[in-house]
């Protein structure tokens, strides 16, 4: 069989895992979405009654063993009872960010247009940059979040030593292989290249860099083995 016709075999297996995995999500309606995937790219159409469906139908296809990559192209069109003004909108991702303790809600700005959210601001810890996100996107009427919160670290670690830490933790998880992966740090900026095995080590690879003390960006360069 030649390489050609094995490549589109794959890639309709992997569009079938996509679509099964989203019938099994409950947060998701599958019959909402639609799926094509080309060289392990998939790529996501369709339309959803909110952001946070959309959200969960990109990371519900990172999921999937074989997808290198996601492209979401899934519209967002709001049902008449979950549209809101900018107004409540901007009022209820206040609220939501100063009930969330991981974010200095007082060095944020929250920006509301159509109903698109962008964040504005500075931390000192890239874990409160992704909490501030976690906690907006899933309110009623917004469409999209954009958050361009910058990271500005106190008292960064020398790069040596902020590598030898990300080395350790990366260690420790279980279910990954930090053999497979390269650190390096250059005035708080970590780049994670090498391979991981699937999308979740990559988002945990991810994750435990941005939750590294002196962190002030995380690059990821990290491509799926096989």
């Amino acid at each position: 069989m030649s390489t050609g016709v094995s490549m589109v075999r794959r890639d309709a297996e992997i569009q079938q895992d996509v679509l099964a995995e989203l019938s099994w999500d409950a947060r998701v309606r599958a019959s909402e979405v639609g799926v094509s995937v080309a060289a392990g790219i998939a790529t996501l159409s369709g339309s959803v009654d909110s952001y946070a469906k959309k959200w969960a139908a990109e990371r519900t296809a990172h999921r999937v063993r074989g997808v290198r990559a996601v492209a979401n192209d899934i519209a967002v069109r709001l049902p008449g009872d979950a549209q809101r003004t900018d107004t409540d909108i901007a009022t209820a991702a206040s609220r939501a960010l100063e009930w969330d303790a991981d974010v200095p809600v007082e060095k944020l700005d929250v920006t509301v247009a159509n109903a698109w959210l962008t964040l504005r601001g500075e931390v000192e810890k890239g874990f409160q940059k992704r909490a501030a996100e976690r906690a907006v996107r899933r309110l009623t009427g917004v469409r999209g979040v954009t958050n361009l919160i910058a990271v500005r670290p106190v008292g960064v670690a020398p790069g040596a030593e902020l590598e030898r830490d990300l080395r350790g933790a990366l260690a420790r998880r279980a279910g990954l292989d930090a053999d497979l992966i390269d650190i390096e740090v250059t005035d708080g900026t970590v780049v994670l290249s090498g391979e991981v095995r699937s999308w979740k080590e990559r988002s945990e690879a991810e994750r435990i860099a941005w939750a590294a003390p002196g962190v002030g960006a995380v690059e990821i360069r990290l491509s799926l083995a096989g």
